[in-house]
C-alpha cells in the first residue's frame, strides 16, 4: 500500500440489503465490510446472495493501484451500478466473487 493509505477487510454480521425501484438486488448476513482510506465504507456481498438474474454486464472496466481492475454490472436503467473484481490483487484476495453497490441498506 501506499504511503498512508490502508485498506482493511472484516467479516461483517449485520444484515445487508440492496433495494431499486421497490426490487430487492441482495441480501446477505455475510457481508465484507472495505475501508479504504478517504472513502465510505463498502459492503462486498457474497456473488450467491445477488440477484444476478437482475444485472447485465457492462463493458465499463477501471483500475485502482490497491485493489486491481473492476468489472462492472448494470441495471436497465442503472448503469455500472454495481462493480466486483475478478482478479484482485493479493492484499485484498477475499473480495473476489463479491459484488459492491453503491446504495446499501444496513439491517
Amino acid at each position: 500500500m501506499a504511503e498512508g493509505h490502508t485498506i482493511t477487510i472484516e467479516q461483517g454480521t449485520q444484515r445487508v440489503r440492496v433495494v431499486h425501484d421497490g426490487r430487492t438486488l441482495a441480501e446477505s448476513d455475510r457481508p465484507l465490510l472495505l475501508r479504504e482510506t478517504g472513502c465510505p465504507v463498502r459492503y462486498y456481498i457474497p456473488a450467491e446472495d445477488v440477484r444476478l438474474d437482475l444485472l447485465t454486464a457492462s463493458d465499463t472496466h477501471t483500475y485502482c493501484p490497491f485493489k486491481g481492475t473492476a468489472s462492472y454490472w448494470s441495471l436497465p436503467d442503472a448503469a455500472d451500478a454495481v462493480w466486483f473484481y475478478p482478479d484482485p490483487k493479493p492484499d485484498v484476495a477475499e473480495i473476489k466473487d463479491h459484488l459492491c453497490f453503491y446504495e446499501v441498506e444496513v439491517l
